[in-house]
């Protein structure tokens, strides 16, 4: 009889809190549909690291990025009126923001001016897009959450070529999430939240998908969210509802599972430091990035 060994339960460790001074104890419009009406200070996604270690996180209700340095200073990068979530680089100076509000943003870091890339696809809104992803050919995935779930299954996966196509790849998602690409750029991990599940999709060389099949349950109040794989192909899955992340074999088995302190939403995930060994975690319910050494390195993030 083969008995699963259990995974390694490891205690993710603060890296740096959001400045008091930063904080806005408020109602917002953001808040009050997905938070309860709750006032929330800040909620903390997209972190995204640039070359020289700076990690960018947004701030949702508020529509503000921030730049954390290696020492965890923060600093106001942008605030504008928006909704950002995931972040991607274009180019060293550039982030591609999916924000809630208007669609796919882009954001000078020179500047701090924060433009249009599309907003609409045939002049009809998004849902509400969510995460984002580049291919090595520069192609965009991301995914159209909304309000989302499994009483609306009608969550969207899109994906941008470089000549501009806007292709809708899947449409019947119960609350679409982060996504991550595998090593080898042919299957794309798609995190299904009110399903509290990932799904696994084949990406066909004609451009389509097919047999799209869920990879791995979860359990709890809130399901997976942000995403991220490593060089040994592992699938990394940040659940809030749990305060986890799940660090997933080729099987979907947990070979280690990276705890948040008490309380913890652990929303979304980036790697960086020295050979991208180091994983940043977002504790949005505390305005808190955690943070953890690994064994194997992040995978490099392509970019446009």
């Amino acid at each position: 009889m083969f008995l699963l060994q259990p995974p390694q339960v490891r205690e993710l460790e603060l890296f740096s809190a959001m400045p008091d001074a930063l904080r806005r104890p408020e109602r917002s419009a953001w808040a009050d549909a997905n938070r309860g009406g709750a006032v929330t200070d800040s909620f903390l996604e997209g972190p995204v690291l640039d070359d020289a270690g700076n990690l960018y996180v947004s701030d949702i209700p508020w529509g503000r990025i921030f730049r954390i340095d290696v020492q965890g200073g923060w600093t106001l990068v942008a605030e504008y009126d928006g909704e950002p979530n995931g972040m991607k680089f274009m180019d060293a100076g550039t982030l591609l923001i999916t924000d809630y509000k208007n669609g796919l943003m882009r954001l000078d870091l020179a500047s701090g001016s924060v433009t249009p890339f599309l907003a609409r696809r045939n002049s009809e809104r998004f849902k509400g897009v969510n995460d984002l992803v580049f291919d090595a050919q520069g192609n965009l995935y991301f995914t159209d959450q909304g309000q989302t779930g499994l009483h609306d299954p009608t969550g969207r996966l899109y994906r941008l070529g470089r000549d501009g196509r806007l292709d809708l790849l899947v449409d019947n998602i119960p609350s679409p999430n982060g996504v991550a690409l595998s090593p080898d750029g042919k299957l794309l991990y798609l995190a299904v939240t009110r399903g509290n599940c990932v799904w696994r999709v084949p990406l066909l060389p004609d451009g389509s998908v097919a047999k799209v099949s869920q990879f791995f349950t979860s359990y709890g109040p809130s399901g997976p969210d942000g995403l991220a794989v490593d060089a040994q192909g592992r699938l990394l899955v940040a659940n809030p509802g749990l305060g986890y992340v799940w660090v997933l074999n080729s099987r979907a088995e947990p070979v280690e599972v990276l705890r948040g302190p008490a309380g913890a939403s652990t929303t979304n995930l980036a790697f960086g430091g020295p050979q991208r060994s180091t994983l940043y975690v977002t504790d949005s319910t505390h305005g808190h990035v955690l943070r953890l050494p690994m064994s194997a390195p992040g995978l490099p993030l392509a970019r446009r």
